[in-house]
């Protein structure tokens, strides 16, 4: 079996897990999350957590991506695993960098696809589903800082076209904390 070391590889400046043997470098990239803000006639679409993490609590209908599938397929899946929702994607609303826990979280604006009625209902990850007005969004009970800053951002675009995709906001220190890098073996 092969045995892992921590060490900075040659021409590298930072401390991977590098095979002893054969000196292969196994990188550990961020995990892509996509969602949507799925909205109908002024109204969310959000799920009520059925899984962990923060179980009970309100998200929009996200997940990670899987491969083989285009950013816009992967948040098309997750809201008909999530929410039984058919949806139609308009662009970006936003591209949020979560360092802390190895995220980038691509947040798009849609709506829903066929004729456009709010048709969805609970998936397996999902309790229950509904469509909140803005001062409906219970905002005490939203799952993960990145829900609030997509909510926020489609809140501020007030149904305007899209432009710049939103970040991370600078006064929530949140997601851009480096994790701290592991210590050395001994």
């Amino acid at each position: 079996m092969k045995s892992f070391v921590r060490q900075v590889p040659d021409g590298d400046n930072r401390e991977r897990s590098v095979c002893g043997d054969c000196g292969y470098v196994a990188y550990e990239n961020p995990k892509v999350v996509v969602g949507s803000v799925v909205v109908s006639e002024g109204r969310v679409l959000m799920c009520r957590r059925a899984i962990e993490p923060r179980r009970g609590f309100w998200t929009l209908p996200a997940g990670y991506m899987e491969l083989g599938e285009t950013l816009e397929e992967g948040a098309a899946r997750e809201a008909l695993e999530e929410a039984e929702a058919d949806i139609a994607i308009d662009g970006i609303l936003g591209v949020f960098s979560i360092a802390r826990i190895g995220q980038v979280q691509v947040i798009f604006l849609a709506r829903f696809g066929g004729d456009g009625s709010p048709v969805f209902g609970p998936g397996e990850e999902s309790l229950e589903v509904r469509l909140f007005a803005p001062e409906e969004i219970p905002r005490a009970e939203i799952a993960f800082p990145s829900v609030h800053w997509a909510l926020d951002a489609w809140l501020l675009s007030k149904g305007s076209p899209l432009g710049r995709p939103a970040c991370n906001p600078p006064d929530d220190v949140r997601g851009v904390h480096r994790m701290p890098p592991e210590a050395p073996a001994a």
